[in-house]
């Protein structure tokens, strides 16, 4: 059986308080393991939404991994289609392109690779962060993965 795309979970409490300090720290240049903010345009309100997230580098290509699935960060980005990236002073605009699930597999495994001990709570049920490749193809359609493409 195969994952569906619905997987979320959403950042509250302690979760979501971490979330604030790693923002400001990223904002203020400091590089907790690799966190760089994100801002996006709100696909209802049009209001930027800022959140921390991990850029992976990975074969010469960057790609964003949303570990807590279906966000209101993927949702929103999919539509907008561009997002910034921001780690201090240094920001750029750059295109999106969500990748299909049966490519995922291998960008999750690095991602968690590196940031597992991370973001592990946050997988969906059954997947853990030191996954085998069954399950990384099983759950891959729940966890967006979206590479990025400059545009300035």
């Amino acid at each position: 059986m195969t994952a569906t795309a619905t997987h979320y979970r959403a950042p509250e409490g302690a979760d979501a308080t971490f979330n604030r300090v790693v923002r400001w720290l990223a904002d203020h240049g400091v590089n907790l393991a690799g966190a760089q903010n994100l801002t996006v345009a709100g696909r209802r309100t049009g209001k930027p939404q800022t959140v921390p997230v991990n850029l992976l580098r990975l074969d010469g290509r960057e790609y964003l991994v949303s570990p807590r699935g279906n966000t209101q960060w993927a949702r929103n980005a999919r539509v907008a289609g561009t997002v910034e990236l921001r780690r201090g002073r240094r920001r750029r605009t750059v295109a999106l392109a969500e990748l299909d699930p049966a490519l995922r597999p291998p960008i999750i495994a690095e991602y968690l690779r590196k940031w597992g001990w991370e973001v592990g709570r946050f997988l969906p049920e059954g997947l853990s962060a030191k996954p085998t490749d069954d399950e990384l193809v099983r759950h891959a359609a729940s966890i967006p993965v979206f590479a990025v493409g400059h545009t300035e």
